[in-house]
């Protein structure tokens, strides 16, 4: 089921994890301690069911690539909550929900990797998030667009800055406008926080499983391409 490749960027997907909700008490039997506390602290079932899918098809795809159970996994968390598999730091990985939609990005060798999905939306209005999260080349760029394309392109941009920020493990409070994205050249970045090193070594890839909804993988290393697989129901 799962295809190892590891010149490649893994990502599997899923649109739908209520189609995996047979499964709900296998995969919440897998999680623990601390997934089951955050799991019931949701005032609202279909949270509570999206969290459960979400991490046991987390622990599911993992398990295959160290030979261990998925209940067997142990996960430690960085400082500002970035997790990590205790006994195999050498693998990469990131997660991303967002209402049914699910996604998750694997590379078999320490780096810094991150993976953000967010379905389109139409605002009333872009110009508060853009003059925040924006940089002056982003918003110039983005300001220059015919109005019925700026919702799109401000997705793709965003989509890449929330991916680089989990990449780094730092979240948003590290300031979504010092991550600058090329707004010619999308997949590359302009300029970085220091703490992110050279900013050539930076690349972000896009992938497309579903028309309303923008995708970004965000790595510190420069690989061939994405290996896509969608999680099939069991």
């Amino acid at each position: 089921m799962y295809e190892k490749l590891s010149n490649n960027i893994d990502v599997y997907y899923c649109l739908d994890l209520l189609q995996h909700k047979n499964k709900q008490a296998h995969y919440c039997a897998t999680l623990d301690q601390r997934e089951q506390t955050i799991a019931g602290r949701f005032k609202r079932e279909i949270l509570t069911q999206r969290y459960i899918l979400a991490h046991g098809l987390l622990r599911e795809v993992l398990a295959k690539y160290v030979n261990e159970s998925a209940v067997d996994l142990q996960f430690m968390h960085s400082e500002k909550g970035k997790p990590f598999l205790l006994n195999y730091p050498e693998l990469s990985f990131n997660m991303s929900h967002t209402a049914d939609a699910w996604v998750l990005a694997v590379v078999q060798k320490k780096c810094h990797l991150g993976i953000d999905i967010e379905y389109f939306k139409v605002r009333e209005s872009w110009q508060g998030l853009v003059k925040k999260c924006f940089s002056t080349e982003e918003s110039k760029y983005w300001h220059s667009l015919p109005v019925a394309e700026q919702g799109r392109f401000f997705y793709q941009l965003w989509v890449r800055k929330e991916a680089f920020v989990k990449a780094l493990g730092e979240g948003i409070t590290l300031g979504l406008d010092r991550c600058v994205v090329n707004p010619v050249e999308i997949n590359q970045f302009l300029r970085l926080p220091e703490c992110a090193g050279n900013v050539d070594s930076w690349q972000s890839y896009t992938f497309d499983i579903a028309p309303e909804l923008l995708a970004a993988v965000v790595c510190n290393q420069k690989y061939v391409s994405l290996n896509l697989t969608e999680v099939a129901v069991s």
